[in-house]
């Protein structure tokens, strides 16, 4: 019997003046674990003319992770934090009860053609924090741990597994491993995760009980114990779950919450512009369909 019960494929989604592939939420899995928002942005190449502006917009009720694998963005928020992300580092920003940023590309880099390419990904808080201060941490690369086993290639990017266990200051029991193989492997790490899992092919392709799946794709995991495949040459791929919530949680925008009641104060005070605001930053992102 397959331990897979969904295969969802990466959907084109415009965020501005900026196309990403859309993993998660979906219409029949509204998310993993705590994981519940994952785009996957390019890789799109961008002329001296071109650059990443995404204007201050607000968060409350997650934290974000940004992980680029080329390229580099300028990450200012609203608590104060001014850093540029580049390929390997994370960005884990938690909004609790209500946080600003905007992302841009950096200004050595603004008259000049460029890439990126990453992923930007949201984990909802426990109830009991998710009204918390905002809070905002950088890890380079170099302190993320990275490891080899029989000729695989593991980084464990944020959270606990394998053994290992990430810097990145998580709120919750979750795991977010990159896996990469130069030779094709078979693989068995079940017994090692927990919670809900999802596996995420980026280049190459896998194997699973007779099947071969290829990139852009998540393949959501009937049991995280059962997780065993096939990965071939050259392969990345990107393992995430951990335990679900009991409560339920609701997206509206950019505010994830476990209270509609909340979600709409939210919505009411971006409105109002009555959220903190990023120095030195004048535009915004206004809500969805609303005009002033």
């Amino acid at each position: 019997m397959s331990n897979i019960s969904l295969i969802i494929e990466e959907r084109a989604t415009n965020i501005g003046n900026f196309m990403v592939g859309r993993l998660l939420p979906f219409r029949q899995k509204r998310s993993v674990g705590p994981f519940v928002f994952i785009d996957h942005m390019g890789p799109v190449k961008m002329s001296a003319r071109e650059n990443m502006e995404v204007l201050p917009h607000p968060h409350i009720g997650l934290s974000t992770l940004t992980f680029l694998f080329e390229g580099a963005i300028m990450h200012r928020d609203s608590i104060g934090s001014e850093i540029e992300i580049k390929p390997g580092a994370v960005n884990w920003m938690t909004a609790g009860k209500g946080v600003v940023h905007s992302e841009r590309s950096p200004e050595y880099l603004r008259y000049t053609d460029k890439s990126l390419h990453g992923l930007q990904i949201w984990v909802a808080l426990p109830k009991a924090l998710e009204e918390t201060e905002p809070s905002f941490t950088h890890i380079p690369a170099e302190e993320i741990p990275i490891w080899e086993e029989d000729g695989v290639q593991y980084k464990l990017i944020a959270g606990e597994a394998l053994g290992k266990k990430s810097p990145v200051p998580v709120y919750s029991s979750l795991y977010f491993i990159e896996i990469k193989s130069k030779e094709a492997k078979h693989l068995s790490i079940g017994d090692k995760l927990y919670g809900e899992s999802a596996l995420y092919i980026l280049d190459g392709s896998i194997s699973s009980e007779g099947n071969e799946y290829e990139p852009k794709h998540i393949l959501i995991a009937k049991d995280a114990k059962l997780c065993e495949f096939g990965i071939k040459a050259n392969t990345t791929v990107y393992i995430f779950g951990g335990e679900v919530f009991p409560e339920e949680r609701y997206i509206d925008w950019n505010f994830v919450s476990s209270s509609k009641e909340r979600l709409a104060k939210a919505k009411a005070d971006w409105i109002a512009q009555k959220f903190p605001k990023v120095s030195g930053e004048t535009e915004f992102v206004p809500y969805p369909n609303w005009k002033k």
